[in-house]
């Protein structure tokens, strides 16, 4: 039941971050670089499917080990790996197999997701806390 909360907690957390980070901070910068290979609609399917897995990911294997036993510093800094790792998964992969990927957005990308999830991981093990 505390996996059901916490996801339910961290998943709109994350869209909510990143639909601020990909449509508003960073629109720009995305239509810039990869503005020759994006989609004029998003497909919701796959993105709430990549949404769902990703933070169950998060609080299987980092949030729920890191309120066990850790503390919040160590649980962030694992969920920052974790995110770095997962980000770096995807964009260099892309960087690997796709002609003309900008290094510029795999650095900005794996950035990115070292942070968002870190913060995640971080508001995760606070939320073990409340809702335990």
């Amino acid at each position: 039941m505390l996996y059901i909360k916490l996801i339910a907690v961290l998943l709109p957390t994350m869209l909510i971050i990143d639909a601020i980070w990909i449509g508003g901070v960073m629109k720009n910068f995305y239509k810039a670089n990869l503005g020759y290979i994006m989609a004029d609609t998003i497909k919701w399917i796959p993105a709430l499917i990549f949404y769902i897995l990703y933070i169950f990911g998060l609080v299987y294997f980092i949030v729920i080990p890191g309120a066990s036993g850790g503390d919040i510093v160590n649980t962030a800094l694992r969920a920052a790996l974790f995110g770095l790792i997962a980000y770096a998964t995807y964009d260099l992969t892309n960087h690997a197999t796709l002609t003309g990927w900008p290094w510029i957005v795999t650095v900005v990308d794996m950035a990115w997701g070292a942070l968002l999830t870190g913060v995640l991981g971080a508001i995760g093990f606070i939320a073990v806390g409340i809702l335990s």
